[in-house]
């Protein structure tokens, strides 16, 4: 269970998690030893999974964003985990879900452009077969986050209201 000051921690750490120990416990009233505590709890629970960059995609050459719909009439175990494998292959797609819907699969890829990306969809449909492919590509990013909202957390205090 996490409580109120944890969610402190994680909310600032989610913003920016390169800031010292030492400022992040000053922050939300704490020093340094028991936050960095609080903070490697937070990791061995597995609520912080791990600490990352976010890059800019157009200075790395990866500012085209395509959303790919999949529709496939195979459902059988062996395909599933074939597909699993073959699409956690491509460094391009950098999120992968199964859906509920019209749609069985939904990837977010990033390409430098159309032409890679057809490049992309060719080894995709080299690698395993799908029923049907639909490709919609970003024109404008209006909002992008890797911050959770952190709202819905249950506390300890919630808890001992229950």
């Amino acid at each position: 269970m996490i409580d109120d000051m944890d969610v402190k921690i994680l909310r600032l750490l989610q913003q920016d998690c390169t800031r010292p120990v030492a400022e992040i416990g000053k922050e939300v009233g704490l020093s340094t030893t028991p936050c960095w505590r609080r903070m490697q709890k937070l990791e061995e629970a597995g609520i912080i999974q791990r600490r990352v960059a976010v890059l800019d995609p157009v200075k790395v050459n990866a500012g085209v964003t395509v959303f790919v719909s999949i529709k496939t009439d195979q459902h059988s175990l062996d395909w599933l985990e074939k597909f699993h494998v073959a699409v956690a292959d491509f460094p391009e797609v950098v999120e992968f879900y199964r859906m509920s819907g019209d749609i069985d699969y939904l990837l977010r890829v990033v390409v430098p452009d159309i032409a890679a990306y057809d490049a992309f969809y060719k080894k995709l449909i080299g690698r395993i077969e799908i029923a049907k492919v639909s490709s919609a590509f970003a024109m404008e990013q209006i909002k992008y986050t890797t911050e959770l909202p952190l709202s819905f957390v249950v506390t300890d205090k919630d808890s001992a209201k229950s």
